[in-house]
């Protein structure tokens, strides 16, 4: 077997296990003989490795797994890098998230003022791993999980050396659901995409071979099922004449998620960062069998919770829905993960969407814009299908979004406050000068530990 070394940046983060899973079971098939977890908290992290000994243990595969709060050490040599960073910790994300719905917002941690937040706090530091990563371990493949995950590896691709793709298991998640509607298996199904991570729409889909997309839009049962408790009316999908990822949700309906988030009190950011607290306080706790019950159910709950709050002012602490085993999901973080590093070392390419340099794809925008579109990922490249020009009824939202996406890169690398500015007044969620100047001003005021750089 061939040795690969893996290294996790971020390592103490709570979906880390289900990568240690997947990793774990394609053992034979991509060779990983060492697993290195980097995080600044070292005691989180040790839990969280305690937790990959045990799926190893259990599944009978030798993987050694070391946490190391030193980068350079983590990652020297490894094969492939997997950067699933949170700066500022589930704190930061509720944070944020409260500040724009005291402005009048939704709070979300990818989308809004919460999301360029994460962006201003995330891009610095990313950028400062891979200068190391560039010095340590030059050849390997950096594998961006790191949310914004468009923006965060736009910036990658823009200002380092390093070999980069972008995953979000958003859009298979999409493709998963409309499969499951027509009862059919994906793999009997073809999906033609295309958008920015979290900004995505499919405009076509065929079952074996046949084109059903006119079919899907007509049947209002099951575009309803497609989605978690009906984000999209039937209507706004078919007057659109595609398909949109959840996300879409926090642009189409931003008033809805605003009043759901204000009749419940709270955002999943702040129910998220209760939940992970006693999370961790049972795990160092438990024994490693019982810890493994402990995750498993933890993931259910979270699964089963998701979206319930901003469509429904639903609770993540009340949820009689039982999920699936996440480790057995048919998607998910750890199953983007592994077929992309399976695919670069293989051969045969395969079709999957990940975040990608441009170069075409999308007609409408630059070609070292990031984009997230169908790609042939084998033989240790990844090519982008090119898909022409977006539909006009989401172009001038992307490109929009995209100029953000650019300006906020800029004003993380000059430390400049006005670019900060700028970017949410051409973000078409904020979109408004005085808006922009206050909100950021209080992004910075309540987080000057990470955000206090831009002046």
């Amino acid at each position: 077997m061939i040795n690969r070394k893996i290294a996790m940046v971020g390592g103490g983060g709570v979906r880390t296990p289900l990568v240690i899973h997947g990793l774990v079971h394609a053992q034979a098939q991509i060779g990983v003989t060492e697993l290195h977890l980097f995080d600044i908290d070292a005691e989180r992290a040790e839990i969280i490795a305690r937790l990959g000994r045990e799926i190893a243990r259990q599944a009978g595969v030798d993987l050694p797994i070391t946490v190391s709060t030193d980068l350079e050490r983590a990652i020297e040599g490894a094969d492939f890098i997997l950067s699933s960073i949170r700066v500022g910790g589930m704190s930061g994300r509720a944070r944020d998230e409260r500040i724009a719905i005291e402005h009048g917002l939704a709070g979300q941690e990818t989308t809004g003022p919460a999301g360029a937040a994460m962006a201003l706090r995330t891009v610095p530091v990313t950028l400062s791993h891979a200068r190391v990563i560039e010095r340590a371990a030059p050849n390997a493949w950096f594998i961006n999980f790191t949310n914004p995950a468009g923006l965060v590896t736009q910036a990658l691709m823009n200002h380092t050396g390093l070999r980069v793709v972008g995953i979000c298991d958003t859009p298979i998640e999409l493709f998963h659901r409309i499969a499951t509607v027509f009862e059919a298996s994906p793999a009997e199904m073809e999906f033609e995409y295309a958008g920015l991570n979290h900004l995505g729409w499919v405009r076509g889909v065929r079952l074996r071979g046949e084109e059903v997309t006119k079919h899907l839009l007509g049947d209002d049962d099951k575009l309803r099922r497609i989605y978690h408790d009906n984000l999209f009316d039937p209507a706004l999908i078919r007057t659109l004449g595609l398909l949109p990822t959840e996300y879409l949700f926090f642009y189409y309906r931003q008033r809805t998620a605003l009043a759901n988030q204000t009749r419940a009190g709270t955002s999943r950011g702040e129910e998220l960062e209760r939940m992970n607290v006693e999370l961790f306080r049972r795990l160092a706790a438990d024994s490693p069998t019982q810890a493994l019950i402990t995750y498993r159910d933890y993931l259910q709950r979270r699964n089963a919770s998701y979206m319930k709050l901003e469509a429904q002012a639903g609770s993540a602490f009340d949820t009689g829905k039982q999920e699936a085993d996440p480790f057995e999901a048919a998607t998910g973080y750890h199953r983007i993960a592994l077929d992309v590093i399976s695919a670069l070392l293989s051969d045969q390419p395969r079709t999957l969407v990940v975040n990608v340099r441009n170069d075409g794809a999308i007609a409408d925008l630059e070609s070292d814009d990031v984009v997230e579109v169908p790609c042939e990922v084998g033989g240790g490249a990844v090519v982008p299908h090119q898909m022409g020009a977006l539909a006009e009824s989401v172009r001038g939202l992307v490109v929009a979004v995209k100029a953000y996406e650019r300006t906020v890169i800029r004003a993380a690398l000059a430390k400049s406050a006005r670019l900060a500015e700028l970017a949410l007044l051409e973000y078409p969620i904020v979109g408004q000068w005085d808006l922009a100047c206050d909100v950021l001003a209080d992004l910075i005021r309540q987080d000057a530990t990470h955000l206090g750089y831009l002046s």
